[in-house]
């Protein structure tokens, strides 16, 4: 079980795309519908360039921007990313280290999926808590 390869957790995914001139409002709705945690923003190119999730929409929203405001101003850009031939563990420490809940699974420029905290088991879940406490108690 924590060998599970990534490509394995998104097999059937459809990810939410969007293009960097969209607006929060139209990603906020299009999150609703499609019951998304993100968007994966693209270019002309469909190369991904971004993802806005949740907490983006907050910080736009609450800095007193409306929704108007393009998803290329409120997304967070470059984010980090996996490969589909990852292991679980891996992308889930990749989260935790970097303090946030989504990472996208791209390959070569091809986007593949996105996945969540939501995503993983509670046997990957375990582990990782047990390599956090692990590392609490060596410094």
């Amino acid at each position: 079980m924590l060998n599970r390869r990534l490509g394995y957790i998104i097999r059937d995914q459809d990810p939410l795309v969007m293009r960097a001139d969209e607006t929060v409002h139209n990603a906020a709705k299009a999150m609703r519908e499609r019951h998304a945690g993100s968007v994966l923003v693209v270019d002309e190119h469909q190369h991904l360039i971004g993802i806005f999730t949740g907490r983006d929409a907050l910080r736009v929203l609450a800095g007193g921007e409306g929704p108007k405001v393009a998803l290329s101003k409120a997304m967070t850009p470059n984010p980090l990313t996996v490969d589909p031939d990852q292991r679980a563990i891996d992308a889930l420490r990749i989260m935790s280290d970097g303090g946030f809940r989504h990472v996208p699974v791209v390959e070569h420029g091809r986007i593949w999926g996105v996945v969540s905290r939501a995503d993983f088991k509670g046997m990957e879940i375990d582990r990782l808590d047990e390599e956090e406490g692990l590392a609490e108690r060596i410094r």
